[in-house]
């Protein structure tokens, strides 16, 4: 029996939003089909596919042939490139068109011709997709190659379009493929899923696909409804005019035309500009830059009030918050205190962080990273022991002057530790001068170096640079370095320009409108010296022209410390210049005498004068202090030790601080290398019994007795025993003063 085959279907042509897809079909107007040739053979060699990537298309059974005629578009047809492909525009000999133009001219023909690099790149977007890449990373992964990284966005649908037409043979039948094996299982499986079981899910499913149709056929409804209401109102977009015969236009939403197209008949795509980022903080210039960009371990962050320190200690921890290793912690002495950070850290770190949460029983802010950031309280030294065991890699302390001791600083240190090679670790602090913790905190970080300028971390109470120990790899060398960062009002021009908050510090008493609104550090309560500043009175070294006078002063002490100044005279103006200081502790009176003369070398002094009690012999008959540091070259005279020379002193430093009329500076000035000096005198108090003297239990006072014993010497810019004036030729020869004891120097 001899079986009839199967009647062939004619197949309509397929279509797509961009009209019908012109392959090779009988059924086409000969018109057509002789474009398509002759487009092909234009094209075919100039832009020849190299075989590898042939080979790697996906579109299974089609010639390059096919592909070019599946995307070539004619004439006045609306321009939407597909991925991966550029357009061209050349001329085509018409033929056979007699009856559009009988005079055989040429005209321009669109065609899309496929840009091989990028169609690699595309099936490697799409081999991604098939090993079970979710076609959002897949697409965010495409957009980044060279090929597309002038598109503007590609979305996780468009990749999805892209790869159900490459292998929509295989996604229609299921079949297996290794290539697309991981992908297809994930459809069968979803198909699977919702594949009804029985009776009542096939009607169950049936509803709901009429209830989705009904909803659509509503909502064109109302949009045609919505239309002919407001008839002035602009066709929308998405509604689109037909016509019999007439081809389905898409408007060109993106089109990324070259650059060589002609601009014939083509109109420009519209390129949208791309929003502006919101700028959620901005740090000030000047302190705030610097103490955001400081590299040293420790850091404070000081000065008047108003001066942006609270803002910069939110904003520096910021940079860590995408390590996921980051934990960090933000401390004030109660929690009440802490409750303006917190609030402003709500207004800056989620808009930073999409995503950050604020847990208010633990009081911590936590990442999308998995960074940490605990904002709480550290009232009394005993509460250190909250943060025993934990390691963190950011440490803050907000207004630090208020812990009285720097214990809680100082053992906080021990819980600051990191495993990440990448993330470096931090101690910052914010404070105003003045509250309990003052003077430590002047101790640590302002008195062992001038502003803005690293120092190697010292001991407050001995003034030690703290070092690695000998058995250590790297013995002798500082363990950190500290660094303070001073900040005014006029550091802040949001709260400087308004001048209202200046107003309210320029009211306030004088030591505290010093300490909030000039953030000056070199005044205490019942300070002796209160004209001392160290805006006025410090001043950066300069070379000191050799013909000035120079003497020096010192205040022995072994067991304490022992303080020695050098003083160079203005002639002009007989002001002087504090230019060098030496402050050491058990140093006996010859080790004493071989620093002096080693940091004077090469300098004319003309006199030293020493505390007149290291001539006293007190019951011995050997040689005394002085003797013995005179017979090492160090010559001395005696000071002042006479009944009223300590208040006598003490009003005669009030004279040379105050600022002169006639040059409007003070008559002493100090160079900022002098620290100890610049560390004392602000803090000096008077004597509580209310005599003109200073507190006699401070014990503090070498530097300042060095200070008094040197300007109670008479210093003078010229002296009668120097080299006597006018023409020495004249006078014959130069005349020099000679000590009465050659060994005793004076």
């Amino acid at each position: 029996m001899t079986t009839t085959p199967p009647r062939k279907s004619r197949k309509r042509p397929k279509k797509t939003k961009h009209g019908k897809i012109l392959g090779a079909n009988s059924g086409e107007r000969p018109q057509l089909q002789e474009r398509k040739r002759i487009a092909a053979s234009v094209f075919y060699p100039a832009n020849p596919a190299p075989p590898d990537i042939l080979d790697h298309m996906a579109y299974d059974g089609l010639t390059p042939q096919q592909i070019y005629d599946d995307i070539w578009k004619v004439l006045n047809n609306p321009i939407h490139i597909p991925i991966g492909y550029t357009f061209f525009v050349d001329f085509v000999e018409k033929s056979g068109a007699s009856s559009l133009d009988e005079q055989g001219r040429k005209e321009y023909a669109r065609i899309f011709v496929p840009h091989w690099p990028s169609v690699l790149v595309i099936h490697q977007a799409l081999d991604k997709v098939n090993q079970g890449v979710a076609f959002g990373e897949a697409a965010t992964w495409l957009i980044n190659q060279p090929p597309f990284q002038d598109r503007k966005s590609m979305t996780a649908a468009a990749l999805r379009n892209v790869w159900l037409k490459v292998y929509k043979r295989k996604v229609d039948n299921f079949e297996t493929d290794s290539e697309i094996g991981l992908r297809l299982n994930l459809l069968r499986e979803r198909s699977d899923a919702l594949k009804p079981k029985d009776s009542v899910q096939k009607k169950a499913f049936e509803l709901r696909k009429q209830r989705r149709a009904a909803a659509n056929k509503i909502s064109r409804l109302e949009s045609k409804l919505k239309e002919l209401n407001n008839p002035a109102a602009p066709p929308n977009k998405l509604s689109k005019p037909s016509t019999k015969g007439a081809k389905k236009n898409t408007p060109p939403d993106s089109v990324d035309t070259p650059s060589d197209t002609p601009s014939d008949n083509v109109s420009p795509p519209k390129r949208t500009r791309p929003a502006a980022k919101e700028i959620i903080f901005e740090p000030n210039s000047g302190p705030q830059t610097e103490f955001l960009a400081a590299p040293e371990r420790e850091v404070l962050y000081g000065g008047a009030a108003g001066g942006g320190k609270s803002y910069g200690l939110l904003a520096d921890p910021m940079r860590y918050f995408g390590h996921k290793q980051f934990n960090g912690v933000i401390l004030r002495r109660t929690n009440d205190e802490l409750r303006e950070l917190v609030w402003k850290s709500q207004e800056m770190y989620p808009r930073a962080y999409q995503g950050a949460k604020w847990q208010e029983k633990k009081s911590q802010w936590v990442f999308p990273s998995g960074a940490r950031l605990w904002m709480t309280y550290l009232e009394r030294e005993e509460d250190v022991l909250r943060y025993q065991g934990q390691a963190f890699s950011y440490i803050g302390f907000d207004e630090l002057t208020q812990h009285p001791t720097p214990f809680a600083w100082n053992y906080m240190r021990s819980r600051l530790r990191t495993t990440a090679s990448d993330l470096p670790i931090y101690m910052r602090a914010t404070s105003n001068p003045g509250g309990p913790g003052h003077q430590w905190v002047k101790r640590m970080f302002i008195d062992p170096a001038p502003a803005n300028k690293a120092f190697p971390a010292t001991d407050i109470d001995t003034g030690k640079v703290l070092v690695y120990p000998e058995s250590h790899a790297r013995s002798g060398r500082p363990l950190f370095y500290r660094r303070f960062i001073p900040a005014t009002l006029r550091d802040n021009p949001y709260l400087y320009e308004e001048g209202s908050y200046e107003a309210n510090l320029l009211s306030l008493p004088e030591m505290q409108k010093r300490q909030l609104l000039e953030g000056d550090w070199a005044i205490a309560e019942g300070a002796a010296f209160k004209e001392f500043r160290p805006s006025l009175h410090v001043i950066a070294p300069f070379e000191i022209p050799h013909t000035w006078r120079r003497f020096r002063s010192c205040d022995f002490g072994y067991s304490s410390y022992s303080a020695v100044h050098w003083y160079a005279i203005d002639p002009a103006y007989e002001t002087l210049y504090v230019y060098r200081e030496l402050y050491v502790g058990q140093h006996t009176a010859k080790e004493l005498a071989r620093a002096i003369l080693q940091a004077e070398d090469g300098e004319n002094i003309s006199y030293g004068v020493l505390d007149s009690s290291c001539w006293h012999n007190r019951g011995q008959i050997g040689p005394s202090i002085a003797e013995e540091m005179i017979s090492m070259g160090c010559r001395w005279r005696p000071s002042d030790r006479t009944n009223g020379a300590r208040v006598a002193g003490r009003n005669r430093l009030h004279e040379l601080l105050k600022v002169d009329d006639t040059t409007d500076a003070p008559k002493i000035l100090f160079f900022n290398t002098c620290r100890q000096i610049i560390a004392d005198l602000p803090v000096i108090p008077t004597d509580p019994k209310g005599t003109d003297d200073i507190d006699p239990r401070f014990a503090s006072d070498h530097s300042y007795d060095s200070i008094r014993y040197g300007i109670m010497s008479r210093p003078r810019g010229s002296s009668p025993f120097d080299d006597w004036g006018g023409d020495s030729s004249k006078m014959g020869a130069k005349t020099s003063w000679v000590p009465a004891s050659i060994r005793f120097g004076y």
